[in-house]
């Protein structure tokens, strides 16, 4: 049975969210203002029923993580985990480079890039994946 797992990427302004299905596959991905978390979080709690939520060790993780437990967002089942942000961000924009590596951006080397918007979802990507490869390595 398939089974999926938010991933957050704290911040104190924007906030990166992904749902991430066990084995891998992004489901969504959504930077949103720091305001419309929680409702955001509670649609798509909804929608796609997360049993554990993957939470950045960074910026505000310990606090949003406490508000996240006091709250239930996942239900009292739900899991909350912290996980090591290190170099999440170098990776980010690595990947958001090369899958949006069209027209002119095709001639530059991704190290001389900047993304145009901000790309906290896939930080919030690539936290799941690192959950999700230290308990399949298990």
């Amino acid at each position: 049975m398939s089974w999926h797992l938010l991933a957050v990427d704290p911040g104190t302004d924007k906030i990166g969210l992904a749902v991430l299905s066990d084995d891998s596959a992004v489901v969504y991905q959504r930077v949103v203002p720091a305001p419309e978390f929680y409702a955001e979080v509670d649609k798509l709690a909804t929608e796609y029923k997360p049993q554990i939520m993957v939470m950045g060790d960074g910026t505000g993780a310990r606090s949003l993580k406490a508000e996240m437990e006091k709250r239930k967002m996942l239900g009292s089942s739900g899991t909350i985990v912290l996980v090591d942000e290190y170099r999440t961000s170098e990776e980010a924009r690595k990947l958001y480079l090369s899958e949006h590596r069209r027209g002119w951006r095709r001639f530059v080397p991704l190290g001389l890039q900047t993304p145009p918007e901000p790309y906290d979802d896939y930080v919030a990507v690539i936290l799941g994946k690192r959950y999700l490869d230290t308990i399949q390595k298990r």
